[in-house]
């Protein structure tokens, strides 16, 4: 009885790890792009609500064990006022924030990485009430100020596509306060490889004025 000799299956299973890691890649970027369809395809409400200005700050940790990394990053937020649907329970809405970051890594021996970039962000929100739920997601871009994270981890370029999707509670006279959680995932969709991409969870706090 013949073998297939072992070196075949080296050859062809990396081939199926990529393949598998750039549907992943992708699975949160296709989520987002999805959502904004939805949002578009639906009939526009009346534009009542003037544009607002809001400010932003979040803490959040990764998941790789290649690379603990801490963030933290502050954001402008702008909400143009646009709203889509006429959903008698929620509506979808649009922000664009414009975010700073600072990355730590656990390994005190090596240097922080800064990042810098913007984000359009889609969200769908409950109508009604004092305390209203929403979820959101959002594909935005960044710029690194150096892309190495560990001795075994690199990200190969210093532009990174940025997708979200998170969830949270907004509350006040204006619904001017918010809080959430987010998962954020970093890649730069192939550009350049390696690319390992990395992957952070948020917690955050937003304030609105006007």
């Amino acid at each position: 009885m013949n073998h297939a000799p072992p070196h075949r299956f080296t050859r062809v299973f990396p081939e199926r790890q990529r393949s598998f890691h750039g549907v992943t890649e992708s699975a949160s970027r296709s989520r987002a792009l999805i959502l904004l369809a939805i949002a578009l395809a639906l009939p526009a409400t009346a534009m009542a609500e003037e544009s607002r200005w809001g400010i932003h700050g979040a803490l959040g940790v990764t998941d790789k064990p290649a690379a603990r990394m801490k963030q933290a990053g502050i954001a402008a937020v702008w909400e143009p006022g646009l709203g889509w649907g006429k959903m008698d329970s929620a509506v979808f809405s649009m922000a664009v924030e414009g975010h700073l970051a600072r990355w730590r890594p656990n390994d005190t021996t090596k240097s922080g990485i800064t990042e810098i970039g913007v984000t359009p962000v889609l969200r769908l929100t409950r109508r009604y009430g004092d305390i209203r739920p929403y979820a959101e997601a959002g594909v935005g871009v960044r710029l690194l100020s150096h892309v190495r994270l560990s001795d075994t981890h690199t990200l190969s370029s210093a532009f990174q596509f940025a997708d979200m999707i998170g969830a949270g509670l907004q509350a006040g006279n204006r619904q001017q306060y918010r809080i959430g959680i987010r998962f954020q995932h970093l890649s730069n969709a192939g550009i350049k490889r390696p690319n390992p991409g990395i992957n952070f969870w948020q917690l955050y706090g937003q304030y609105v004025f006007g």
